[in-house]
């Protein structure tokens, strides 16, 4: 900090004082507008360089020419520009351009109907493609439902056929055990009738 403060070409003491006004640093070889003339050059007194008569009787003469010129010129555009403003706007130009815009208008309008009808049937195939595509979803979705319910059913018919050997099995265990002694053969007509 105090490095960068020695380097300043203001004094440190101007700034770090309070600000009360803005603060304006001066400029090196530039005199103010206020400062008085140098000591020098106090007693010259400025005279013009001395103009030759000829020359510029000859410089005004080409000065006014060109002016004279520059103004026709000017003038002759001007002219040009505001004779085409009022055939655009009122003569055969602005005929002539109404029937180019409304050709030009005809045109892209039918330009835009084809492009329509372009892309409708592209959207049209799109959705027919997409409607198909559904369709066979739905379809594989339905076939694979009908596989699982008959999977299903194969199932459900394997466990009614294992539990019915499995009963008969334990029928024809009870019947044989039954049939071993009279007693229970006794509780087996009763049970089984």
């Amino acid at each position: 900090m105090l490095r960068a403060l020695s380097r300043s070409p203001a004094p440190v003491v101007r700034l770090l004082s309070p600000r009360t006004a803005v603060w304006v640093e001066t400029v090196r070889g530039r005199k103010s507008r206020t400062d008085p003339k140098a000591k020098s050059k106090l007693g010259r007194i400025k005279t013009p360089p001395p103009v030759d008569p000829v020359e510029m009787v000859v410089l005004k003469e080409r000065y006014t020419e060109y002016n004279l010129i520059l103004r026709a010129l000017r003038l002759e555009f001007k002219e040009q520009m505001l004779r085409k403003k009022y055939e655009e706007e009122v003569g055969s130009v602005a005929e002539e351009r109404t029937k180019r815009e409304e050709e030009e208008h005809r045109s892209l309008m039918a330009l835009n109907d084809a492009e329509n009808l372009r892309m409708r049937k592209i959207r049209e195939q799109r959705m027919q493609k997409e409607a198909e595509a559904e369709e066979l979803k739905k379809r594989e979705a339905d076939i694979l439902r009908q596989q699982e319910l008959e999977n299903y059913i194969k199932e459900k018919e394997r466990q009614i056929l294992q539990l019915q050997v499995r009963a008969f099995a334990e029928i024809l265990f009870k019947v044989k055990l039954c049939m071993s002694s009279a007693v229970m053969f006794c509780v087996a007509v009763f049970l089984f009738d």
